[in-house]
């Protein structure tokens, strides 16, 4: 009878093997999509956006971007997109590994369910696998001694995750500009004190980090350019009341005059208003939303920095930086908390002024300024730099880093083999397969840069078989390097942790299925 008089007959449901297939197939599907991403000399994607009118296009090489980007039907490809997801926020960076990774567990589970080896079996052998490979990448991984060498290794770890994005050329500057942003924060982890300012023009060298914090605004005409030892208000108020608005309202008056009472009642009443907030005490006023030409006319009569239109998101990181709480109400002066800061002037980027706050009470705020020769080079830019502040700040709190390069996977796909004909059953056999997948990882990165991924891989395994324990792949001559940490390529311990443990979990989750039941769409009464 199966599943007939209990389900909707508009429910669908996949069972078995069948079930077990698709599932399979979906999540291999989304992980050789972004496959030919990975690695340093990894392919872009142009994503375009058939819904709005202009047919946005963007232009990337980040996975998390990718998959977010991507509408899948498929409940498997949803469980990939949701670990990259995962990834992405919690670390930062691996987005297209943990994927791919994924992608290379399910391709041998395949073959295994093809020998008759049960699901259960295999997530058991790949369990025992994970447990291996962890304790050999928490074998492998070093701290450095010292405040100079630690700095040396976030830049290198910096240097490596910049190395697959498109600033790849100008790696070095953007590694050096992520990582005094990120000390600055004296392992808070805050990444709201690191904002990120995109402005189009110049080239990609071209981009700064300046201390304090970066406002994308004018100051009011005939105001103070220059405010020092400021006192700053953060509102959130309308400023446009000073105009009656005629439209969309009825007004009946019996003659002309009367209008300009009505007006002169507006200005009045707003002119008591900027008064209010001028009685606190303030000499420069950031305002969310609109300042109309009279509001802004009495503040710079009394020498106040008024500044209109803040967006949101600045505005709130602004009120946390300089210690202040956004305003919307002036009629009680105790309960407003106001903000500080030595110096508020502008600077000039390219052919803009912006608003900049220096000498903040949170002393590790700063702007990082992109520069670039179009918005999609700089959304771009924008999401490389975040993935390094991201790995970077978890690398202040877990110091441990392991070298990159394939060396890692190598290595814990060489412990599974060792261990593998110790364990009795078909388990072992789940277990070399865990171990292929690991060593997908580097063939895939040698394929994606054009080379030999058979002769690296099988060069790459004899050099660890020989007790080369930090030989991995060198992308820039196509060979492998005995030492890959004397190039510099080192990564996140944290994060490569997360990758593997992610992966080897949603594989198991996806394997375990037997099931596919599609509900019916609920259906709207009357």
């Amino acid at each position: 009878m199966g599943d007939q008089g209990v389900l909707n007959d508009e429910a669908e449901v996949e069972k078995g093997e069948s079930a077990r297939m698709s599932s399979l197939m979906g999540a291999i599907a989304i992980a050789d999509l972004v496959k030919s991403t990975l690695g340093p000399k990894g392919m872009d994607k142009i994503l375009q956006s058939v819904s709005s009118r202009d047919h946005a296009i963007e232009v990337t090489n980040d996975g998390a971007t990718i998959l977010k980007n991507v509408h899948v039907e498929n409940a498997a490809a949803k469980v990939l997109v949701d670990i990259a997801m995962t990834q992405d926020d919690t670390i930062g960076d691996g987005t297209t590994s943990v994927a791919v990774l994924c992608g290379e567990l399910l391709r041998e589970a395949e073959k295994l369910l093809d020998q008759r080896i049960h699901p259960q079996t295999i997530a058991q052998g790949w369990r025992l696998a994970a447990t291996i490979a962890r304790e050999e990448l928490e074998a492998c991984a070093t701290s450095a001694d010292g405040e100079e060498a630690f700095r040396a290794d976030l830049l290198e770890v910096a240097t490596t995750t910049l190395s697959s994005k498109l600033v790849l050329y100008e790696k070095a500057h953007f590694a050096k500009l992520a990582v005094d942003a990120v000390l600055r924060l004296k392992g808070s982890g805050n990444l709201d004190s690191i904002q990120i300012l995109k402005k189009p023009g110049g080239a990609l060298r071209d981009s700064f980090l300046a201390e304090g914090f970066v406002l994308d605004k004018k100051i009011g005409v005939g105001q103070p350019k220059r405010v020092e030892k400021a006192i700053i208000m953060v509102a959130n108020t309308p400023m446009d009341t000073d105009k009656i608005k005629i439209y969309g309202a009825r007004v009946k008056v019996s003659s002309l005059s009367k209008v300009a009472e009505i007006e002169q009642a507006e200005k009045d009443k707003m002119a008591q208003k900027v008064k209010k907030i001028c009685d606190y005490g303030i000499n420069v006023f950031i305002n969310r939303q609109l300042i109309y030409n009279f509001p802004e006319e009495i503040f710079a009569k009394r020498k106040v920095m008024a500044v209109e239109h803040a967006d949101f998101e600045g505005v709130e990181r602004l009120a946390a930086v300089l210690g202040a709480e956004i305003c919307s109400t002036f009629d009680d002066p105790s309960t407003a908390v106001l903000g500080s800061c030595d110096l508020v002037d502008d600077i000039v980027v390219g052919e803009d002024k912006l608003l900049r706050f220096s000498g903040t009470p949170k002393h590790e705020a700063c702007t990082l300024v992109l520069r670039g020769a179009s918005t999609h080079v700089l959304d771009e830019a924008e999401r490389s730099l975040h993935d390094a502040i991201c790995v970077l700040s978890r690398t202040v709190n877990e110091t441990r880093t392991v070298p990159g390069g394939g060396c890692t996977e190598v290595r814990m796909a060489r412990a599974v083999d060792l261990r593998a004909p110790n364990v009795p059953g078909k388990r072992a056999l789940a277990m070399e397969a865990f171990a292929r997948a690991l060593r997908a990882i580097p063939a895939i990165i040698a394929d994606n840069g054009g080379y030999d991924a058979s002769e690296l891989v099988s060069k790459l395994r004899a050099a660890h078989a020989t007790g080369s324990q930090r030989a991995g792949l060198d992308m820039a001559k196509g060979d492998v390097a005995l030492d890959v940490t004397a190039l510099g390529v080192r990564e996140s311990f944290l994060s490569k942790l997360h990758v593997v443990t992610s992966a080897a979990e949603a594989a198991e989750m996806i394997l375990r299925v037997d099931d596919i039941v599609k509900c019916a769409p609920r259906k709207r009464e009357g």
